[in-house]
């Protein structure tokens, strides 16, 4: 590797760290981080803050000023090209002088897309794909979502280190500490919707909001797969729905009485197909959020959802939190019956969480996406 390769990825590791700064404010759009260098020191930096506001490239280029002739600009994501919500970053970046532009990904936005293009027409050295998969990371449903056209589905599980979720059947047990909770809050402050069974909010009468960390542009639509529509209108769901929104989804044959009850609530039910002789379909559940554009679907349902979704292969990425205790033989299973095999797991991540451990594997398909930006 040359001095030039390890001084870009050195620039695009910042920038992608500046990019975090973004997290749960610029959905539907990506996390962007841009750093801009003149003569080896950082001229100007800026992240993507909210959807809607400036890009990340306008704000490191404004804050570099006239450094930025001559420079070179680093930022995780290929400058868009068109005028949207915000002006091309294509022509601000032509403007400012800048000599080189080194990105991350390219653009899958059918629209956005192409700068590098325009930007090497105009006598701009460009290099790509610096840092891609790390980049990538940061923005996966954004990306799956535009190369797959389907909602990016994560997982995520607390087990015991015997693999328990429950110490026994019906009965809510807490795994985890305070840390670990908190990381839970960010999980959801960067997906679109909350997905969980009946099961759970019988059991465990969630919430399900984002709590103790800033709120995300737009709460998380709150989703109960819940086929006779048997969900009570005395749930915390249901008593918070003033603080994010309350989508139960229900077969087609649920009772209408039960229906019309949580819509008085202020609930929102959708019917959707069953799937013969069990309970909805999963597919066209992530069909019916598809359609309300949930780019980024968390499941933080028990044993049953999670088996039949790992076994639909439906899931992108696994957030498993991992507690530092034995349940024993009478607890209840992380899944609910063997997972028969639908593809390979890479391990992505695996970190602390006060005495708890996150892991995180992604899997292989997420990947052969990365590999296409």
């Amino acid at each position: 590797m040359s001095l030039t390769d390890l001084q870009d990825s050195e620039w695009m590791r910042r920038a992608i760290d500046i990019a975090r700064g973004g997290w749960g404010q610029t959905r539907p759009n990506p996390m962007v981080g841009a750093v801009v260098v003149a003569d080896g020191q950082v001229v100007g930096e800026g992240f993507h803050s909210r959807y809607g506001a400036a890009h990340a490239e306008v704000e490191a280029i404004r804050q570099a000023n006239d450094r930025a002739r001559g420079a070179t600009l680093y930022v995780t994501l290929e400058p868009c090209v068109h005028d949207g919500k915000t002006p091309s970053c294509c022509r601000m970046i032509l403007n400012a002088g800048i000599r080189r532009v080194v990105y991350a990904n390219a653009d899958p936005h059918p629209e956005a897309g192409g700068g590098a293009v325009e930007l090497a027409g105009s006598g701009l050295e460009l290099t790509g794909g610096v840092l891609a998969g790390e980049a990538a990371r940061l923005n996966s449903a954004f990306l799956w979502w535009h190369r797959r056209r389907a909602s990016f589905v994560a997982l995520k599980l607390a087990v015991s280190l015997d693999g328990k979720i429950a110490e026994k059947e019906g009965v809510r047990t807490d795994l985890t500490g305070a840390e670990a909770r908190r990381e839970v809050m960010q999980l959801r402050a960067a997906h679109d919707a909350i997905l969980v069974g009946a099961g759970t909010v019988r059991v465990d009468d969630p919430v399900l909001t984002v709590r103790g960390i800033p709120s995300p542009r737009v709460a998380p639509l709150r989703v109960v797969l819940d086929s006779a529509a048997r969900m009570s209108p005395a749930s915390r769901l249901v008593a918070t729905v003033a603080e994010a929104p309350v989508l139960v989804l229900v077969s087609v044959d649920a009772d209408p009485a039960r229906i019309a009850r949580l819509r008085e609530c202020g609930v929102e039910v959708q019917t959707i197909e069953r799937c013969p002789g069990s309970g909805l379909s999963l597919p066209a559940a992530l069909d019916a959020l598809k359609e309300r554009g949930c780019t980024a679907i968390l499941c933080e349902g028990g044993a049953t959802l999670a088996t039949s979704l790992l076994s639909g292969g439906h899931v992108q990425r696994l957030h498993w939190f991992v507690a530092p205790r034995v349940i024993g033989p009478g607890g209840v299973d992380a899944l609910a019956r063997q997972v028969p095999d639908t593809g390979s797991w890479r391990l992505a991540d695996c970190s602390g969480a006060g005495d708890d451990a996150l892991i995180e594997w992604d899997h292989t398909e997420l990947e052969s996406v990365t590999r296409e930006i």
